[in-house]
């Protein structure tokens, strides 16, 4: 049976993280929120992601004020943020006492909607998260690391969902994050999810490839319960397909959103105005069809870019695309995703640019051999993984157990570098997760 199908507006959070280095500041934020919020959205993204960070480190700006900001005039429209699981909005993983915390505090400063993911889809490391956003009423949105590999398949896709709705989640996110989810598969895997699992699915696509609105289409009419999009004025490219292209497809069929495109019209013009301020940052809107060879996402591409051009060696840029999924291959297949899509590129970069691989291997790839990232989708390659580690053996506990609270230390480490800095107990988080950052911030903040 058709439904009406809702939509996810990515504005605030992932659409700016694609195209504009996640740079869009609160003021322009605040300038529309209040019109976002009468459009009709299921919920507005506007949080989580590398938002938090790029708020302190580039902007000036505390990320809980924002999120405080956005609440005291979007009423209606719950607000949602992305959660990397153990990792938070980090890009290492922290103990449960940080995580517990810091789910407390987004939904007491304003987050309604979790999705919850981890880069390597291993559910230990989301079920902290999930119990704690449950412990305050929070919905819990279980994701899915969409990604292609031998090891990865429907099959696997659907397990992983049951055991996210064993723990808790209320609904499931298809996470589809480098836009390698194809219109069919998408078809079979939200009716798979529908009648094997039960709960509510949502569609989350990047449109690098050009898949993502046929993608979307098809998952429609599959019965897929929600599907994110961005405003015209900062879609497409590595970002999601435009918001009011969708909601025109489907005016007056059964799948109808129920949002007026005359209502879209100036919010999208206030985007298109400030996107000067932006251009800068701004990135290409052009559909890049080799990320369905090599599987990167966009916000991995511009980051290898940025590490070949600061070593002079832009030329070797194909050799480190030719590189990336030789060495994902070898480390066992990890999506590519925050923290992983980095630790894997830079990797690649490495190899090449040294001319022997794995003689430099960076500290975060020995741990992600080591097991403190979580489980491989499949085992790392023998004669690699004693490249790195040698004869040492991987945990196989979750990585969380072996991590000893942190709140109460690191409160007390930050009064004691000086008690200004501590002015809400969100400050300890924000310290916790980016200390060197976080330090500057708060300095700044007082004056000094």
């Amino acid at each position: 049976m058709a439904q009406k199908v809702k939509i996810t507006e990515t504005i605030f959070r992932d659409a700016h993280q694609s195209l504009w280095a996640t740079r869009m500041n609160t003021d322009d934020m605040m300038e529309v929120a209040e019109a976002i919020d009468q459009v009709g959205y299921h919920s507005l993204e506007a949080w989580g992601g590398a938002t938090f960070d790029t708020c302190l480190r580039f902007l000036n700006e505390d990320p809980w004020v924002r999120l405080r900001l956005l609440k005291t005039v979007i009423k209606k429209t719950p607000l949602q943020m992305l959660l990397r699981g153990q990792n938070i909005l980090g890009y290492r993983h922290y103990p449960d006492d940080v995580l517990r915390a810091f789910c407390h505090k987004a939904k007491a400063n304003g987050i309604d909607i979790f999705r919850i993911f981890d880069a390597l889809n291993d559910p230990r490391n989301m079920e902290t998260a999930i119990k704690a956003c449950k412990e305050v009423d929070a919905h819990v949105q279980g994701a899915i690391s969409y990604t292609i590999s031998p090891v990865h398949s429907v099959d696997s896709y659907v397990k992983l969902a049951k055991e996210l709705k064993d723990m808790g989640a209320d609904s499931i996110c298809i996470k589809d994050m480098a836009g390698l989810l194809k219109p069919f598969v998408a078809e079979e895997l939200v009716k798979r999810l529908k009648t094997e699992v039960g709960l509510p699915v949502q569609l989350h696509c990047h449109y690098t490839s050009g898949l993502a609105s046929m993608t979307y289409f098809k998952a429609i009419e599959a019965g897929v319960d929600v599907v994110d999009t961005a405003l015209s004025a900062l879609a497409m490219g590595t970002s999601q397909p435009p918001t009011e292209s969708l909601v025109a497809a489907l005016e007056g069929t059964p799948f109808d959103t129920g949002i007026d495109l005359a209502a879209l019209e100036p919010i999208n013009q206030h985007f298109k105005d400030i996107s000067l301020k932006y251009k800068d940052l701004d990135s290409s809107r052009k559909v890049d069809t080799a990320v369905l060879s090599y599987q990167i996402p966009g916000g991995m591409i511009s980051n290898l870019r940025n590490q070949l051009k600061a070593q002079n060696a832009l030329d070797r840029y194909d050799d480190v695309l030719a590189e990336v999924p030789r060495t994902r291959a070898e480390l066992g297949y990890p999506p590519l995703v925050t923290p992983t899509s980095q630790m894997v590129g830079t990797q690649a970069v490495l190899n090449v640019l040294t001319g022997k691989r794995y003689g430099v291997v960076p500290k975060e790839i020995k741990d992600y051999v080591r097991g403190y990232y979580g489980r491989p989708p499949a085992p790392i390659d023998p004669e690699v993984k004693k490249l790195i580690i040698g004869d040492e053996e991987p945990i196989t506990c979750r990585p969380a157990d072996k991590i000893e609270p942190q709140m109460d230390a690191a409160r007390k480490d930050l009064l004691a570098i000086d008690r200004h800095y501590y002015q809400q107990e969100e400050d300890v988080l924000s310290y916790i997760l980016f200390p060197e950052v976080a330090l500057e911030f708060f300095k700044k903040r007082a004056g000094k």
